[in-house]
């Protein structure tokens, strides 16, 4: 029976999912990549063919690997590294603890572990002089650390090079003196370090050009550490700056992997921008909610021995998957254990949630801080989710926030909740956030005229406004749940609220998706690198962690339609 080779349709992560490090280990591949301030820290996902991939765990999932408490926005986790040598997994992660502004505290932090899933172990301090760190394993057994290196000083360029120094795992600790090893070029900004060794050359592929549309990476070799890395003639490895209309922009920032086979692909950020349609867009380019995702590129090599995107330099939305992987719904022909079909459903968030199980799905986040059982739990009332209410959604340190990430410019996301508050400093709801800055939400509150009421709040770079202001919906005094929807479409966005489940009223009030995005929040406010996500909150301004009952979550891609 004739087969079809497979293609890698990308991006093959979707959504909020930028600075891919890529690598294999034995027949399976591994992603890493940054979370920011979403707990837990640092997404692995894995395929067994770079065409199918799902979310496989958290390694930073305790607080003795990661302490977020008070992290600013788009701080916390950068460009995190996995790497795998003589059957170990090592990982290098920077938790950034000053984001805008001429500093940047960043630490860096290395932990191992045998088994990808953990147990991983106690992080070893590395250095604070810059972020992006990765881990290099030369042949002859020794380690490096490569990172940015930051320079605070106000008459010199803050991105000063990348540092290189040696690793000693008998010491747990780094040995001997730094060397900037690799300036970059006139593009600047050079970041997100990774080094290989090929065929007696030492490689290094960085980022450049910063976290927009002019983002690029370039690679550099040396025949030694101590020699100087020459760069690659011909202009950038990977960018979309020269092409506007491409459908992914913003191309950059990524990492190198070879197929059993010797076949070579790059993983790599990119974004896809909504084109808004009046006088306001702050960027002509668009704006991406979804947040900076994942894609991967076929790699081959030229007769000097340099890297080239195949398709060139822009990149391909499909790209043709290793030699052997054929076949048409699943990945079995490519070695893949799990059964294809389970593989593939079990990619993304299941559509509805019941909150049945014990755990929650991997796919909900909560922000800096570890859901413990007095702010989240699934036993206090089974087959609901219980929030208890904690600080608002403008709190770095302790949210009642779970959330997953907007992986379509078309979807519907619902709740069933109860909730019984007895003040209007205790709300809770649906939301569709970005940071503690800009985000919107459909709750139920406290009114002192009507008693339980919902409404809705803009929050606007801070500045917050309700849809009906004086006059809330009331909320039927029998009324035991209440249903809340959001509907995305593309540029904009809009609320719904049911008493039954079925008759669903439209909230007078449409959003725009753009302000859910690192364009609008990095031209008002600086640093912004996440992206959109949808979830539940509770919120109790008393402090009296009165709980909200979600009975299911329901998240559904779907077509551009209008109405409910």
């Amino acid at each position: 029976m004739k087969t079809d080779t497979m293609k890698i349709k990308n991006p093959v992560l979707r959504g909020f999912h930028p600075d891919p490090c890529m690598i294999r280990a034995d027949d399976t591949y591994y992603i890493a990549t940054s979370t920011f301030e979403w707990w837990p820290g640092v997404q692995i996902h894995e395929s067994k063919d770079l065409v199918n991939w799902r979310l496989l765990t958290y390694p930073l999932s305790e607080k003795r690997l990661l302490d977020m408490t008070g992290d600013p926005d788009s701080g916390g986790i950068w460009a995190p590294d996995l790497s795998y040598d003589n059957g170990t997994f090592y990982l290098v992660y920077t938790d950034a603890k000053v984001t805008n502004g001429a500093f940047k505290d960043c630490v860096n932090y290395l932990t191992t572990a045998k088994d990808i899933r953990g147990p991983w172990s106690d992080p070893i301090f590395l250095n604070t002089a810059g972020f992006d760190a990765s881990l290099f394993h030369d042949d002859d057994g020794r380690k490096y650390l490569v990172n940015q290196y930051w320079d605070p000083r106000p008459y010199r360029h803050p991105f000063y090079g990348i540092m290189c120094t040696e690793y000693s795992e008998k010491k747990g600790a780094l040995v001997g003196e730094p060397r900037v090893i690799y300036k970059g070029t006139e593009d600047r900004l050079a970041e997100g370090p990774h080094l290989y060794k090929i065929n007696g050359l030492y490689y290094l592929f960085v980022a450049q050009g910063g976290t927009g549309y002019a983002h690029q990476s370039r690679v550099a070799r040396a025949g030694s550490l101590l020699d100087p890395f020459e760069t690659q003639p011909g202009g950038p490895l990977l960018t979309t700056l020269d092409a506007p209309y491409h459908p992914f922009q913003k191309a950059g920032h990524g990492s190198l992997v070879q197929t059993p086979a010797g076949e070579w692909y790059f993983a790599h950020l990119m974004a896809r921008p909504l084109h808004h349609d009046t006088e306001s867009a702050i960027d002509p380019k668009g704006f991406c909610p979804l947040g900076r995702e994942t894609a991967i590129q076929k790699i081959i090599w030229d007769e000097e021995g340099w890297p080239h995107i195949a398709g060139g330099h822009n990149g391909l939305t499909e790209v043709d998957a290793p030699a052997g992987v054929c076949g048409h719904n699943g990945p079995e022909k490519a070695g893949m254990s799990t059964n294809a079909g389970e593989y593939r459903r079990t990619q993304d968030c299941p559509e509805k949630d019941d909150f049945d199980d014990d755990k929650l799905n991997l796919h909900f986040q909560s922000l800096r801080t570890p859901l413990n059982e007095s702010i989240c739990s699934l036993k206090d009332r089974p087959g609901h989710l219980r929030l208890y209410g904690h600080f608002s959604l403008s709190s770095a340190f302790t949210q009642a926030h779970v959330a997953r990430r907007w992986q379509s410019f078309y979807f519907e996301a619902e709740v069933k909740m109860a909730y019984h508050p007895k003040s209007f400093q205790q709300f809770a709801g649906l939301t569709c956030y970005y940071n503690t800055r800009s985000f919107t939400c459909i709750e139920m509150t406290w009114h002192e005229t009507y008693g339980r009421v919902i409404d809705v709040i803009n929050t606007d770079l801070s500045r917050s406004e309700s849809v009906y202001e004086e006059h809330p919906v009331p909320v039927p005094e029998h009324a035991e749940y209440v249903y809340f929807k959001v509907k995305v479409q593309g540029i904009r966005y809009q609320y719904f609220y049911s008493f039954d489940g079925k008759e669903w009223i439209a909230v007078p009030r449409v959003f725009d998706s753009a302000k859910l995005s690192d364009e609008y929040i990095t031209a008002a406010c600086g640093v912004a690198f996440t992206g959109a996500f949808v979830g539940m909150f509770s919120v109790d301004g008393q402090g009296t962690k009165i709980p909200a009952d979600f009975d299911y979550f329901c998240y559904r891609e779907s077509e551009n339609t209008e109405g409910p």
